[in-house]
This record gives C-alpha cells, sequence and structure tokens, in this order.
C-alpha cells in the first residue's frame, strides 16, 4: 500500500513505499544487477555474491532511502561502493603464492627468526642517532616511539601538546637527514 504526502516546501506530491513494496522494486532489479555485477567482477561466481552483499545493505539502509529518488540508482552505488571496499580489502591482504614445482619447499619458512647482521648495523646506527638528539627531543620522541599518546607525554614531561608534536617533528627530520642513507 502506497502512502501519499504532500511536501509543501518542494510544492511536489511524495509517495512512500512500504517495506514490501521496497522490497519488490529492489526484486525488480535483478537483471539490472547481475549485468552490471558481472561487467564489474568478471565472473559470474564473485557477481552473485556481490548482487548477495548489495541485497542486504540495500535492505538493512532502507531508511535511507528517500522514497522520491531513483532506487535504481541507489542500488546501483551501493553495489559499486562494496565491489571497490572489496577489491581494496582482497588487495590488502599478503597471499604467498609458490609456482615452483619443488612441492618440499612449501612449508619452508620464508622469514627466519634471527635478525640479519646488516639490519642489526643498521638498527645499532638508528639507535645512536637518536642518542645523539638533544634530550628535549629525544626523550618525547622516544616516549612516543615506546607507544605513549601524545598527551600522555605532555602529562608526564609538562608540556603542551603543541611542543611535543613540535619536538616530535623535529626529531623526525633531524633523524631523516642524518640517516639519507637508509631512504629509498
Amino acid at each position: 500500500m502506497l502512502f501519499a504526502k504532500y511536501n509543501l516546501r518542494n510544492q511536489k506530491l511524495i509517495i512512500d513505499m512500504t517495506a514490501k513494496e521496497f522490497t519488490s522494486q529492489l526484486m525488480n532489479l535483478q537483471n539490472n544487477l547481475q549485468y552490471f555485477a558481472t561487467k564489474l567482477t568478471g565472473n559470474h561466481e564473485d557477481a552473485n555474491d556481490l548482487i548477495q552483499d548489495t541485497y542486504l545493505k540495500a535492505l538493512v539502509n532502507r531508511e535511507k532511502y528517500e522514497d522520491d529518488t531513483n532506487l535504481k540508482a541507489w542500488t546501483f552505488t551501493i553495489m559499486k561502493n562494496t565491489f571497490i571496499n572489496n577489491y581494496r580489502k582482497n588487495h590488502k591482504i599478503n597471499d604467498l603464492l609458490d609456482n615452483t614445482d619443488d612441492v618440499y619447499n612449501l612449508n619452508i619458512q620464508s622469514k627466519s627468526n634471527f635478525p640479519l647482521p646488516d639490519s642489526t648495523f643498521q638498527e645499532q646506527e638508528i639507535n645512536n642517532k637518536i642518542s645523539k638528539l638533544c634530550e628535549t627531543q629525544r626523550v618525547p620522541f622516544e616516549l612516543y616511539h615506546s607507544g605513549y599518546k601524545y598527551h600522555e607525554i605532555a602529562d608526564k614531561l609538562n608540556i603542551s601538546i603543541g611542543t611535543v608534536k613540535s619536538r616530535i617533528f623535529l626529531s623526525r627530520q633531524k633523524l631523516m637527514e642524518s640517516l639519507e642513507d637508509y631512504q629509498n
């Protein structure tokens, strides 16, 4: 059942949809969504998953849909944003793919728990450069890098948060200048 109301501000008749009508109109977009999802994913199974996610998000966020707007465009926007978010999430995951024929190598750890000699030297050199900073810059820098928040450092050293941020920034700048050999 449609409910009508008159919007005085826009001088037009607005028709409110019930949840059943909303769902019905949403399901009528199946073919359009299938086509769009297939274009985005290039795969029928992934397209079906994307459609499921889109339907779920559309139904959960029904109250955000304005009845006098284009349902198809609103739903396509949900689908596009869902696809982009899934794409970004999937590409952040670092999958190790082994394409070798040597199956016995699959269970060998790729990283050692032992530090490399050159990394130990680099760490010592960086710590040496940090220790050469003046105390007013070194202490806030070390506290920050040991996990303290700006406001905690400010309270501990009895200085303002702006001063803490400034000293940490200046420490970073000095370290970057003195450790130019380690920059990529």
